[in-house]
């Protein structure tokens, strides 16, 4: 039979609110709303469907301070991750906040109403304090902690909610149960025992394996229980490792495992990240938790050392198992065997056998370049759905950004290097011209800083939402403002890679050469704020490129560029 939630009783709000949601809709239009941020949404879906259970709301002073001293709530209960609203004195002055006001809590998504809160207090916490005891330090090179000491606001607010409506989401909603639905399955299943396995990464041959042993050590089922809300900054994206889950779950012996999606904000905690990864388990209606090598850590510290032990997780669970009512299943890393073509947990390993291992740094090199990743590591669906999420370098999109006097020859070679492109073939390739973009995309716009800035913006945008739809882009406005190329850099590269061509061609030659008369209409003051007469022109000093035209032609320019792509893997051939 499953777990009974922590605390005796499932704290699902909907469930108790249900008869009372349309007064509280009403009443919501009518109360100040506090919009929340992605963290909070997570928090907020997880305390009204009753996965933070016994939680009925954010924590109140007496149960954070319980909570960060001793793992502990004001009631006694069990429970070692503090679930807290911040707020700012500017939010608590504009909404009135204090204790005994009802508040609306609002999707920053939508704009939809979620929930009201009634305040209990509203208090500052102790930061330092709360790193040190939950984190087991201040190193802020942890994603915890630099959220709450970066991020976080400075006072938090505690107070019961009422459910209103429930978060909406678009995607695998067929793998989206709330705790009683979970129980629900597993009772429909017949599940009696069930053995949770919590991960943020793709899964391979050596999971799967670790969770049937899991299972049949217990004579349980598995339960698939993914983080799908927030995780560690860099990880892959939830798309992509859904569909390595549902891919895998085919691997499983029939009717041992099943599949289910947690949207957790994880805050990397490690040896009480655990024991809150059990509580959330036994109330999604687990019997058994699996708690590995390294559970839920960070990575390295400042100092390149691990912020946690590899087994304090489990040593910290083990010492509430009785009272936490989930049993531990602890599992060493498995390593493969070549010779037996098995995994083996590497406690059980006799010395001197041999053993094979892929990194985490070395899978990534093997996507990144193309190399085989064979079947003893993954399977063959697995790695398909990742190289999918991870194409070659030569199948990527990019951005080439060209800057330079107007008149500096960069139109020219834009084009030019458009038609060389479109030679080779492969991808499609986008043009953003300086004055086309004026007259298409920011028709009224001007020439002082903060339009010149908005313009370079809003081709950053379009460039990087084409580079990550795997185009070439080519952008040439004159972008004559370092900040502005630089914040350009940083907003593409999150698509794909960007190289900086400064064509710096001198503001002579640009002159002499101009037939169409604009710089000598500037001269006569007939122009106002043109680059290199009356407005200023920032060089750029991290080009990735420099070429002139005054001394190269357009076709040996385009060589150049042509070879810093096929350098960088971009091109197959030129």
């Amino acid at each position: 039979m499953a777990n009974t939630p922590h605390g005796g009783v499932l704290k699902d709000l909907f469930a108790r609110d249900l008869p009372r949601q349309t007064e509280l809709l009403a009443e919501s239009e009518t109360l100040p709303a506090l919009v929340l941020t992605e963290r909070h949404l997570c928090d907020l879906e997880l305390i009204l469907n009753g996965g933070f259970s016994p939680l009925e709301g954010f924590m109140t002073e007496q149960d954070y301070n319980g909570v960060v001293k001793d793992n502990r709530l004001a009631s006694g209960l069990l429970f070692s991750m503090p679930i807290t609203l911040d707020v700012d004195q500017k939010q608590i002055d504009q909404l009135g906040l204090k204790a005994g006001a009802r508040i609306t809590l609002r999707d920053s998504r939508d704009d939809r109403n979620l929930a009201i809160l009634t305040i209990e207090d509203i208090y500052r916490p102790d930061k330092v304090n709360e790193a040190k005891n939950v984190f087991g330090s201040d190193d802020d090179t942890h994603p915890g902690i630099k959220h709450l000491f970066s991020t976080a606001k400075e006072f938090y607010v505690g107070g019961k909610l009422e459910a209103i409506n429930r978060l909406e989401h678009y995607d695998f909603l067929d793998l989206r149960f709330t705790p009683a639905e979970l129980r629900s399955h597993f009772s429909k299943l017949g599940w009696q025992k069930v053995v949770a396995f919590q991960t943020r990464n793709p899964m391979h041959r050596a999971h799967r394996e670790l969770t049937v042993r899991a299972a049949r050590s217990q004579q349980a089922n598995v339960l698939i229980h993914p983080v799908v809300g927030m995780t560690k900054p860099g990880d892959i994206d939830h798309f992509t490792r859904v569909r390595v889950y549902k891919a895998l779950i085919a691997r499983y012996p029939n009717g041992m495992a099943a599949l289910a999606l947690l949207p957790l904000a994880m805050r990397m905690g490690g040896p009480r990240e655990a024991l809150w990864h059990a509580i959330i388990r036994k109330n999604h209606g687990s019997t058994h938790f699996i708690v590995g090598r390294d559970h839920a850590g960070p990575g390295k510290n400042k100092n390149g050392k691990d912020h946690y032990g590899p087994y304090d997780a489990q040593t910290l669970v083990q010492q509430y198992q009785e009272e936490l009512g989930i049993k531990m299943v602890e599992f060493q890393e498995m390593i493969y065997l070549p010779d037996r073509d098995e995994y083996q947990p590497a406690n059980e390993i006799p010395e001197g056998t041999r053993t094979m291992n892929i990194s985490g740094t070395e899978l990534r090199n093997r996507l990144r370049t193309g190399k085989e990743i064979p079947e003893w590591f993954s399977y063959p669906e697995v790695v398909k759905a990742l190289r999918e999420q991870n194409p070659l370098p030569r199948e990527k999109g990019f951005t080439v950004f060209m800057t330079g006097f107007q008149n500096s020859g960069k139109d020219q070679i834009a084009r030019a290097l458009q038609t060389t492109l479109n030679q080779g073939g492969g991808r499609p390739v986008s043009m953003l011209l300086g004055e086309t973009v004026r007259s298409e995309l920011s028709p009224e716009l001007g020439f002082s800083r903060a339009d010149r800035d908005l313009n370079i913006s809003r081709i950053a945008y379009v460039a990087s939402e084409l580079t990550r739809a795997g185009a070439a882009v080519i952008a040439a406005p004159i972008a004559p403002f370092e900040q502005a190329r630089k914040q350009a850099r940083e907003l593409i590269e999150k698509s794909g890679p960007f190289f900086l061509i400064h064509v710096a061609t001198p503001i002579e030659y640009c002159e002499k050469s101009d037939r169409r008369g604009i710089y000598k209409a500037a001269r006569a003051g007939q122009i106002k704020g043109f680059t290199g007469v009356d407005d200023p022109y920032e060089a750029p000093t991290q080009a990735d490129l420099v070429v002139d035209v005054e001394k190269q032609n357009v076709r040996s320019i385009v060589h150049e560029i042509i070879l810093l792509l096929e350098s960088n893997g971009l091109l197959d051939r030129f």
